[in-house]
């Protein structure tokens, strides 16, 4: 089936959501001693994984794509680099936790409803210095919907070593058929 152009870019990641709903739903239920698992000394506890996931979603919407809804999240300078999980004595609540990766999915829901997929070729630019990466929307999506994956990944490892149950962002339930 052909979609027609102005189709929002939702439409190429239904599952997004859920997976959003899933990690909130887990985080929100951690304890503090839960949130502060690693897989490693060398690395980020569980809860500084969760706020990644969250202050990636405006450095790229917000800051890259000069998006609306950075002031609705806790992290109003998108392009800062600096994020929760960058002040490891620090430790954010579940309850924080949640409430950013909440905050932070409007405005990553509000472009999969307003971009479309004619639009997803729109371009913008990252700069460092002298250095310049081009970046569309489509490849900034992708980014960002397999990096969420790669990092709750990641937390269901350690939780997982640690006897606890995994995040799991893809179960449907069985129905008879």
């Amino acid at each position: 089936m052909t979609e027609p152009i102005n189709t929002p870019a939702a439409r190429v990641y239904p599952d997004w959501a859920q997976h959003q709903q899933r990690l909130v739903d887990k985080v929100r239920g951690m304890t503090p001693a839960q949130l502060a698992l690693r897989a490693g000394p060398a690395h980020d506890p569980v809860w500084a994984l969760a706020a990644h996931i969250a202050g990636t979603r405006v450095y790229w919407l917000c800051g890259v794509f000069d998006e609306p809804g950075a002031g609705g999240t806790p992290f109003l300078e998108p392009l800062s680099g600096l994020g929760w999980e960058d002040a490891p004595d620090h430790p954010r609540s579940a309850e924080e936790l949640a409430d950013a990766l909440e905050a932070t999915w409007a405005v990553v829901e509000g472009c999969l409803a307003r971009w479309t997929l004619d639009s997803l070729d729109v371009s913008a630019e990252r700069r460092e210095g002298d250095l310049v990466q081009v970046h569309t929307r489509a490849s900034v999506l992708n980014r960002m919907f397999t990096h969420e994956a790669y990092h709750i990944g990641e937390m269901s490892q350690v939780l997982g070593l640690n006897g606890l149950d995994a995040i799991d962002p893809w179960a449907r339930p069985w129905v008879p058929g």
